[in-house]
């Protein structure tokens, strides 16, 4: 069993030319602006290279798909016209992303790539396997059917990739993994990444894998510091003009809204429109024309906001989002991690926004045990200040529009009537009317009426709910009280969150997390599986 080789991020990373790759890779990763390898590919590709198995443990955001990507485009043979290599992936987004990634970086080679999925024409997706595949990447379910159709052939697969495996395990595809697994040649090479790793993934390494070198990031990277975390506690039937007017005040660039159930997905979307806002929402069972489709206009600046479940985003890697809202907050902290992910990369700073009902406070310090941050109480905007943030956004495009010299060239069509009205009212009297059809007044705001979901489980156990009390509620309730208290007191204010300061320790300076620094032990599930992940340099 190969050590776990604990990757932290260096002020130089090791360059894509430093780790003996092709001549025509490296044109196309130079073509799509990358210069240095990130730490998971740092220490991925040239494990991958010598042809051992690796699992990857790193958060969704931190280059995967080009650490197995790469080194298992640089073994294809385009000569040999046969499936060389086989990506599995938890859902149809994450599918077509890794196939755009893998066809653009292996295109000066010459290398053809596949996804396959379900919700599209299957007769589609075998004709495009007849035409020639070296590399398919698919979904686990879509993947069976095309083999037990025999259309899709594993005996010449040399590579394995399993991505998100913790996800697809959540997902129930177990039993499908395993079933593909059990088709491909023993002699293959095989990768497999997941943010997580839990029993079931360690009995993968165990039974499917030989001697898997371990990869993991360091856990303070599970958020980033250009993510600013907020949260608000609001009622349920508060929420949704909570967070409309906080978008009015914030105007957000790029945002995206996640919210719990499909139905609430379609619902949010509804009323994102009606309250004027550009919006699209993705879930399980939107057509895929139509969610590639969604996908595309928010990459391109068509939509200001995507609303989107857990497993519909999951995967998305898409560049200049600043916001990301959590409508309803995750029942499982690691979601949390991932919808966060979707804001501050690339070196840009980013905003993440949680509502929060009375009742699911506790779940609250559950996440912030996992990431070791605390989120930051922020007082709801109201709705006389989201009239104004409106009222400068229709004053800034009415200076924008003045000074483009295209649209004033059209103003002299307009002269005379514009002579006759400047007669009749005054300059005031004119610009007050063109802002009032600007600008929806927040007393005449269109009703949007979304539909309760039932809140998440309060389950009082001591392992984060109630802290050291016994039982659970009367830590929570007093944790509760003191983020009450430190609201009350000023802290989380409206000015101090437009700022977007991180240098601003009022929050936190009270709180301080517990440093263990004792080995870890062997816990009986890691004893079970025959699977346990040792720091370098541990016995």
């Amino acid at each position: 069993m190969g050590w776990l080789r604990t990757t932290f991020r260096k002020k130089n990373n090791v360059k894509f030319n430093e780790l003996n790759l092709s001549a025509d890779l490296l044109a196309e990763i130079e073509k799509a602006g990358f210069v240095e390898a990130s730490p998971i590919q740092e220490q991925t590709i040239p494990l991958a290279l010598e042809g051992k198995d690796v699992i990857g443990q790193a958060q969704t955001g931190t280059g995967k798909t080009a650490a197995f990507g790469l080194p298992t485009l640089e073994k294809i043979r385009t000569e040999e016209a046969t499936i060389q290599a086989l990506v599995i992936a938890p859902t149809r987004e994450l599918a077509v992303q890794s196939q755009e990634e893998l066809f653009r970086f292996g295109r000066s080679k010459g290398v053809k790539v596949r996804s396959v999925y379900g919700g599209s024409s299957i007769e589609k997706q075998i004709k495009a396997l007849k035409s020639g595949a070296h590399i398919v990447v698919g979904t686990p379910g879509r993947l069976l059917d095309l083999i037990k159709r025999k259309a899709l052939k594993l005996q010449d697969i040399e590579t394995l990739i399993l991505d998100e495996a913790d996800e697809m395990l959540n997902m129930g595809f177990l039993e499908d993994i395993e079933a593909i697994i059990s088709r491909v040649p023993e002699n293959r090479q095989t990768l497999l990444f997941s943010a997580t790793m839990p029993d079931a993934i360690k009995r993968i390494g165990v039974q499917f894998m030989k001697e898997p070198e371990h990869v993991k990031i360091a856990a303070k990277e599970l958020t980033t510091e250009l993510v600013d975390q907020y949260y608000i506690r609001v009622k349920e039937q508060e929420k949704f003009d909570t967070m409309t007017r906080l978008m009015d005040v914030e105007q957000p660039e790029l945002a995206i809204v996640f919210g719990r159930t499909k139905r609430r997905v379609d619902e949010l979307t509804r009323g994102l429109k009606i309250r004027g806002f550009r919006a699209e929402g993705i879930h399980g069972d939107l057509d895929q024309n139509k969610r590639l489709r969604v996908l595309r206009d928010f990459k391109n600046g068509n939509l200001d906001v995507l609303v989107a479940t857990d497993v519909a985003a999951r995967g998305l890697d898409i560049s200049g989002v600043t916001h990301v809202y959590n409508y309803d907050i995750p029942q499982d902290p690691e979601s949390y991690v991932h919808r966060i992910g979707r804001t501050g990369r690339a070196g840009k700073s980013g905003q993440s926004i949680t509502f929060v009902s009375p009742n699911e406070m506790g779940y609250l310090q559950i996440i912030e045990n996992l990431t070791k941050k605390r989120m930051k109480g922020l007082k709801p905007a109201s709705a006389e200040e989201a009239f104004q943030a409106k009222k400068q956004v229709a004053l800034k495009k009415i200076e924008r529009d003045f000074a483009d010299e295209t649209i004033r060239a059209n103003f002299e069509k307009f002269g005379k009537d514009a002579r006759k009205l400047a007669a009749e009212f005054t300059p005031e009297e004119l610009a007050m009317y063109i802002l009032s059809l600007t600008v929806q007044d927040p007393d005449s705001l269109p009703e949007v009426e979304i539909a309760r979901e039932k809140p998440l489980p309060f389950k009082p156990s001591g392992n984060g709910f109630g802290g050291k009390a016994k039982g659970g509620r009367r830590g929570d309730d007093r944790r509760d009280r003191d983020r009450r208290d430190r609201d009350r007191r000023g802290n989380g204010r409206r000015d101090d969150f437009k700022k977007g300061s991180r240098g601003n320790d009022r929050f936190d300076k009270d709180r301080r997390y517990r440093k263990d620094n004792k080995k870890p032990r062997n816990t009986s599930s890691e004893k079970q599986t025959g699977f346990v992940i040792r720091n370098k340099g541990d016995k």
